[in-house]
């Protein structure tokens, strides 16, 4: 009988990549400083960081099935362990964005290989009750990950940040290695002839608009959130903060994300249909978003951008909950698929809010466009 993981293992590994990235984002000032680059410039690896962590998604989720869940677990902490290292040394821009390309790659394991071995190990309401539990650990993980990071590139710059970053990767090796199962059941392990064609599951889904509209909505609502890592602070430094006062705004987001989740809770409870929800969450997005824009001058833009993070968490799990309910027979490959899909548009999203610069007029047009998605996914299921 496969062993189960252990909880509080399963939950520091799902909060992996968003720790990491949320420890990295307040360097960026001094990345930009250190490398003599523009602030544009230094934000662009926050979008690489995503295209590659979808390429990951990708890989790690197919290679979970070819194999083991514990094997291609430790091969991405390797990964990213090595990412790491390269950034502490890498001695220009270039090799810097060479080693953020190699560390998302390998940070990526942590969201589809974690998820992967929890729907290995359980199913209906206990599965559900875990899934709540890894959600209110990902919502502490903007506090964790902004003030460590603030902190850090206020003592020792950029190099301190990725040697945190390589010492937690060393740690998640040596526990998982110690302690972590092989959750995969034998009779599971797939042969070659046994395995989905990735190429004509990718032709269906490419061919689903209403899968689109949800890939579309998840990127969209992931821009929002990640152009607040990669944009605010610049916005905190021209107020005249630095890395810890930034840091510290991590509570704001943590807040926003935990009564999110409160309210999708009660929502449910009370019936409501997840294109509903999903639809309140945009609405309200686009309020906040406003709200940004009108106060970005200030540190009161806080309050309006914690209202975008509370849409965040009502949108996400009402659109990832049904997104592939037509791909149940296929859903390793179907999820490795749609997980790439939505993480290259992340990537261009931000490379555009990157180039852009304007935090405000960044939400504003990403609420737009999720509330167009969420009309036309209206259309589609009403149809």
């Amino acid at each position: 009988m496969t062993r189960k993981p252990n909880t509080w293992l399963m939950a520091i590994l799902m909060m992996f990549p968003q720790i990491i990235e949320t420890i990295y984002s307040p360097v960026l000032p001094h990345i930009a400083d250190a490398f003599a680059v523009t602030e544009a410039t230094a934000a662009q690896t926050l979008s690489v960081y995503f295209t590659a962590f979808a390429l990951g998604v990708f890989c790690w989720g197919m290679l979970a099935d070819w194999l083991g869940r514990r094997p291609a677990l430790l091969l991405g902490l390797i990964t990213y362990g090595v990412g790491s290292v390269v950034a502490i040394y890498a001695p220009s821009f270039d090799v810097l964005l060479l080693a953020r390309v190699l560390s998302a790659f390998g940070a990526a394991v942590g969201s589809v290989v974690t998820q992967t071995m929890l729907r290995d190990s359980y199913e209906g309401t206990d599965l559900a009750k875990l899934f709540s539990i890894m959600g209110a650990a990902i919502a502490l993980s903007p506090v964790i990950g902004l003030a460590t990071g603030g902190s850090l590139a206020s003592l020792g710059g950029h190099q301190w940040v990725f040697s945190l970053l390589f010492v937690m990767a060393l740690v998640l090796f040596i526990v998982s290695a110690k302690w972590l199962p092989e959750t995969q059941p034998k009779d599971k392990h797939l042969s070659s002839s046994q395995r989905p064609s990735v190429w004509s599951v990718a032709v269906t889904m490419c061919g689903d608009r209403q899968l689109w509209l949800n890939a579309a909505l998840v990127a969209l609502f992931n821009i929002m959130l990640f152009s607040y890592y990669s944009l605010a602070p610049f916005v905190f430094t021209r107020m005249g903060y630095g890395s810890v006062e930034f840091g510290y705004s991590g509570v704001v987001l943590a807040l926003g994300c935990f009564i999110g989740s409160l309210l999708n809770k009660q929502f449910h409870s009370r019936q409501f249909k997840a294109t509903t929800l999903i639809l309140f969450a945009a609405v309200g997005a686009l309020i906040g978003s406003v709200g940004v824009w009108l106060l970005q001058t200030s540190l009161w833009f806080l309050l309006p951008m914690m209202l975008v993070v509370i849409s965040f968490g009502i949108a996400i799990p009402n659109v990832l909950s049904q997104a592939l309910q037509n791909y149940k027979q296929v859903a390793g490959t179907a999820g490795a698929l749609f997980g790439l899909g939505y993480y290259l548009l992340i990537g261009a999203g931000l490379a555009i809010a990157a180039w852009w610069q304007q935090l405000g007029l960044v939400l504003i047009s990403c609420a737009l466009l999720a509330l167009i998605c969420t009309l036309g996914l209206f259309r589609r299921t009403a149809s």
